[in-house]
């Protein structure tokens, strides 16, 4: 593995020098990556422009999270960022000097790539969303055609960068976001052939949640109790990042669990509450673009919202309750409250 590793430094090494001048690109595409833009940009749109979709991102963008965090704690992979201060591999030669930035010292194990399989997962989500609306619309073959091959480029295209931004920043090796890639375009497909997760009850919901949560602390338990520290990341993170403030808790595993766990939650809850004030308006084109721009500004300001970390199990908790409710607004708070606003109207127009 040391001679795969020195070979992604090598790689890492070469874009920071030849491609310096785009850092500030880098990041940006790193961040947009993150299932942060799913939940709280990606899924109020597409869920309500295709119901289905939207419910289809939560629920790759979960699993597939879910999945990466298990991987992470089976692979224990190194990050380029300390492996290359503690490796013996350079022996009496100097190691190579990777630049690190404020989004490099990520605290979990680095193998997969949960940005390059969260975006992959969600992307392949999004373009066989699109291309099925296209199909039936009954778009010209020749155009359908076109369609295709602009789209799955657009997301090579995308994906390449991401998995670039990631080996750029030093939070990834390059065979770690080639699996993360492959890995979230599986889970995808997979659940594209899925039809129960669309008319899944709040039982249902609740227990798959549980499940998750359960099994990842169950796993965790059993590992440490075979002596294995599942942890060890953190301590590398803290000892080999730059800057102290840019090791962040929102980045660990049990954040991520937490977060993912509150999303699915969210949903549940969100698509199964009653919602005592629909109108005949819910379907129509302005009503669902004035629910997608109010659940735009409503979940910036949420996500505005921080937490400090200082209390572990307090922060774990509010990531939660802050996940939860990400969902719940978009999907019940957004149009219940645009309802009843339509309907006071009506009433005073009746007066």
């Amino acid at each position: 593995m040391d001679l795969l590793h020195s070979w992604g430094v090598s790689l890492a090494v070469h874009l920071q020098t030849e491609y310096s001048a785009y850092e500030s690109w880098f990041q940006v595409v790193s961040s947009v990556a993150d299932l942060h833009t799913t939940f709280f940009i990606f899924f109020p749109i597409w869920f309500h422009l295709k119901r289905d979709t939207g419910i289809r991102l939560i629920w790759v963008a979960v699993i597939g999270d879910w999945f990466n965090l298990v991987l992470k704690w089976v692979l224990s992979g190194e990050r380029p960022y300390w492996w290359v201060h503690e490796t013996k591999f350079y022996g009496t030669d100097a190691a190579p000097a990777l630049r690190q930035v404020p989004i490099t010292c990520e605290t979990g194990p680095g193998s997969p790539s949960g940005h390059a399989m969260g975006s992959a997962g969600v992307g392949y989500v999004m373009v066989t969303a699109a291309l099925s609306i296209a199909a039936q619309r009954k778009c010209p073959v020749l155009l359908y055609w076109l369609l295709q091959i602009l789209l799955w480029m657009l997301l090579g295209l995308v994906e390449l960068l991401v998995c670039m931004s990631r080996v750029y920043v030093a939070a990834h090796f390059p065979h770690q976001v080639i699996s993360g890639v492959i890995s979230g375009i599986i889970v995808a497909e997979v659940f594209s052939r899925q039809q129960w997760i669309y008319r899944a009850s709040l039982h249902r919901y609740f227990n798959v949640t549980l499940f998750l949560l359960v099994f990842a602390v169950g796993f965790y338990v059993l590992l440490k109790a075979l002596g294995v520290d599942l942890l060890w990341t953190l301590e590398k993170a803290q000892k080999w990042c730059n800057n102290p403030t840019w090791v962040h808790m929102d980045t660990s595993p049990f954040a991520s669990l937490l977060r993912n766990m509150g999303t699915l939650f969210g949903l549940g809850l969100g698509l199964h509450l009653p919602n005592g004030f629909e109108s005949k308006y819910s379907r129509s084109a302005p009503f669902r673009t004035g629910c997608i721009g109010v659940s735009l500004v409503l979940l910036q300001l949420l996500d505005s919202l921080t937490f400090s970390s200082n209390n572990q199990a307090i922060f774990y908790l509010l990531s939660f309750v802050k996940s939860t409710a990400a969902l719940l607004v978009p999907t019940i708070l957004v149009p219940s409250g645009i309802s009843l606003l339509l309907l006071g109207k009506k009433d005073e127009k009746n007066s």
